[in-house]
């Protein structure tokens, strides 16, 4: 469905465009509250849907147990417990990725986010012995070098910007290998498990923004009160949510070819916003020679898992 593919496409750009106004353009330096609001939205929307029967958020099992538990509409408080190491991986994913997003420019942004597949690959043999074919990894290995060329050349090149994206990078990497682990047995589909990580992450986040003096401060943000910032934040929040679902729905009605195309196409119009829209990013030739060496790295690790190339047995 091209309407699925477009709305995905959409909400992905104008979530990264939206998070980047509010927090460069803006400067709003309070990457938890804005990730905080995030998870109260996603909850309330996420919990409306339920209500009227819009979504579920069980996975079609046919087990007894799970539609004991899917009439029920809601997630019981033991289910809610047996999440807590995906909520806690779900938590550090999303605070390191709003904070991150702060420190370098879209361009620049794009091109590191894409060797989270090195850190993926990574976990994935520490954990569970896993290999991937060679083709596999010299694609990854190619937007490595993409990241470090384009990296060498950054005009705008922030050592701290650069440490938090890594740090997204590893939180994301852990984020799928929880969910690899404990996302199955739970019998949530992806808005269950959505619903588990707001109800247990947004307390602790409140929590530690009150603590930390955050809330407050953000509360006396000179541009609370401007009209674009307002826009900006609740975009983002919306965003956010409706980003979730659109993924949902491009996954249940589109195939893998359709989706990956999406997303590179996606990546590389974030990058043209990056450069065009966006003022901190300075144009430098090795630099968008070393971005287009990432992408091209992307595309050719999506043909190679779509072609169906197989990871080899794991080790014992």
């Amino acid at each position: 469905c091209a309407g699925a593919a477009l709305a995905y496409m959409s909400f992905a750009i104008m979530l990264l465009v939206f998070n980047k106004v509010a927090v460069s353009s803006y400067k709003f330096k309070y990457a938890n509250i804005i990730t905080l609001l995030q998870l109260i939205m996603s909850n309330v929307l996420l919990g409306v849907m339920v209500r009227f029967r819009v979504i579920s958020l069980y996975s079609n099992t046919g087990d007894d147990d799970h539609n004991q538990m899917s009439r029920s509409r809601f997630v019981p408080i033991h289910v809610v417990k047996a999440t807590l190491p995906l909520s806690v991986a779900y938590l550090l994913y999303m605070v390191m990725g709003m904070a991150s997003i702060g420190g370098v420019n879209l361009p620049m942004y794009t091109t590191l986010r894409r060797t989270t597949a090195a850190f993926t690959m990574a976990a994935e043999y520490i954990l569970g012995g896993k290999r991937h074919p060679y083709n596999i990894i010299m694609s990854v290995v190619l937007m490595v070098v993409g990241a470090l060329v384009a990296s060498a050349h950054d005009l705008t090149f922030d050592v701290k910007g650069y440490l938090l994206v890594l740090g997204s990078n590893v939180s994301t990497a852990v984020y799928l290998q929880t969910i690899a682990r404990f996302g199955q047995r739970s019998m949530l589909n992806s808005f269950g498990l959505m619903w588990c990580n707001g109800l247990v992450c947004a307390p602790v986040l409140l929590m530690v923004t009150l603590v930390t003096g955050e809330l407050a401060a953000a509360l006396q943000y000179e541009h609370l009160n401007a009209t674009g910032f307002k826009i900006a934040l609740f975009c983002s929040c919306s965003m956010a949510f409706l980003l979730n679902y659109s993924i949902f729905i491009n996954t249940s009605l589109n195939s893998a070819l359709t989706q990956t195309v999406c997303g590179n196409l996606k990546d590389m119009v974030v990058i043209l916003v990056g450069f065009v829209w966006f003022g901190d990013a300075k144009f430098h030739p090795i630099n968008f020679a070393g971005i287009l060496l990432g992408v091209a790295g992307s595309i050719a690790y999506a043909v190679f898992k779509l072609t169906g190339a197989k990871p080899e047995s794991t080790v014992r």
